[in-house]
């Protein structure tokens, strides 16, 4: 069986392409987590139903319990269509959950129905991730249709709750089925790229979010002898913090752009409501993307040292509160997920695909710190979470070939 047969078939999937988004654009996935959202359930009833009428060879879930969901679960279905080498799988991982359309009136048409212009499809959650999941299906599609089996079991894996954490997703699935991933398992997260289809994911910067509280004693700003400045001692944390955290992981990784590590004041609380009050409560953020080649217990170390200095120069007690801490290894990039890839984007797009770093952070990184060697993926315009999503049938079916390629070369 040449590529050509198989790029021929999977050219002719425009109409199931357009069917797939309006099935699953009318089913708001919005994560529990955020206001009126119910889960994935809708979703993924419609996704069984599509799976049910394709042949593969195994089909269950992994559902995790929520009983803020509709009827109490957030589902992870998997899909295995069966290679000749029944021993390893290639993993195809996409999510089911959307964020929240945000301002409607920024919405020129309605963001839970799919709406085609030219090769562009309109709606909530149409790149991200109705089309990775499409372009897997797609791929298999074409194989079930021309009876070809790969040379290893190619497997999808659709999970919940990749927006807000993974913890009914991808987290819950690692905690009570790690032994699903075999010796030689690799997985491609088709989630993130640029429209170039040249950005193959291999790593991630360790994220480490947290907010601090720093309590003195609020008096009025005429005796501030009287009371202890939470405020100046805010003020003076942020700048100790910023300065000792470049200061000591300053090294450069030309992976990833930016290539050093981050250390960013963000979201700040509003202290007192009038201009005569001496603060005694002042709250902020900080954002670390650090590069893997620190641990973040470093980092910690080092927030700890600033914490305890600033704490007895102003007399103030700071707290810190961990928003999010995600820490893994890189993907070797002579791992075959990633040379198969690469090769597979060059051979269907003709251009110079490249494995780098990314700031940003994406599922891929709860794989990593497992071992399984895990890229991430797709040929897109990168307008995930705008007003206005969309995403291109023409790059939908080119993935479909890129992953048809890699599950027939993957041994």
């Amino acid at each position: 069986m040449n590529m050509k047969e198989i790029f021929k078939k999977i050219d002719g999937y425009k109409n199931f392409v357009i069917d797939m988004q309006t099935g699953m654009m009318q089913c708001p996935s919005i994560s529990t987590e955020i206001e009126g959202g119910v889960g994935e359930y809708d979703k993924a009833v419609f996704i069984d139903g599509v799976l049910k009428g394709m042949k593969f060879d195994e089909v269950f879930h992994l559902d995790a319990k929520d009983p803020k969901a509709k009827k109490g679960v957030r589902p992870n279905i998997i899909a295995k269509y069966y290679g000749k080498n029944r021993d390893k799988n290639f993993w195809i991982m996409a999510h089911m959950d959307v964020v929240s359309p945000g301002d409607l009136a920024m919405w020129k048409t309605d963001p839970f129905k799919a709406v085609v212009q030219g090769d562009k499809i309109y709606g909530r959650g149409s790149e991200d991730n109705h089309q990775g999941l499409i372009s897997a299906l797609a791929a298999v599609k074409a194989f079930m249709e021309l009876g070809i089996r790969p040379e290893v079991n190619l497997c999808l894996l659709i999970v919940a709750d990749e927006e807000v954490g993974s913890v009914y997703g991808i987290q819950h699935i690692i905690k009570t089925n790690l032994k699903m991933f075999k010796k030689g398992d690799c997985v491609m997260v088709p989630d993130g790229g640029n429209s170039e289809g040249t950005d193959v994911m291999v790593a991630e910067k360790s994220i480490y979010w947290a907010k601090f509280t720093v309590t003195g004693k609020q008096v009025h700003a005429s005796t501030p002898e009287a009371g202890i400045n939470a405020y100046r001692a805010g003020a003076n944390l942020i700048v100790e913090l910023d300065k000792e955290l470049h200061k000591k992981f300053n090294k450069k990784d030309k992976l990833f752009s930016p290539s050093v590590s981050t250390f960013e004041p963000t979201k700040k609380y509003a202290n007192v409501a009038s201009s005569n009050i001496v603060p005694g409560k002042d709250e902020f953020h900080f954002d670390c993307r650090v590069l893997p080649l620190y641990k973040l217990s470093e980092v910690k170390k080092t927030v700890n040292a600033v914490v305890k200095k600033i704490s007895g120069q102003f007399k103030v007690k700071v707290d810190i509160a961990v928003t999010q801490e995600v820490e893994s290894p890189a993907t070797d990039v002579k791992e075959p997920v990633v040379t198969q890839a690469i090769a597979a984007i060059k051979a269907v797009y003709k251009n110079k695909p490249k494995a780098i770093g990314i700031g940003g952070g994406t599922v891929g990184a709860y794989l990593r710190k497992e071992g399984i060697p895990c890229a991430v993926y797709s040929k897109l315009d990168d307008v995930a979470h705008q007003p206005n999503e969309y995403s291109k049938i023409s790059d939908t079916l080119g993935d479909a070939k890129v992953f048809a390629i890699m599950a027939l070369n993957l041994k």
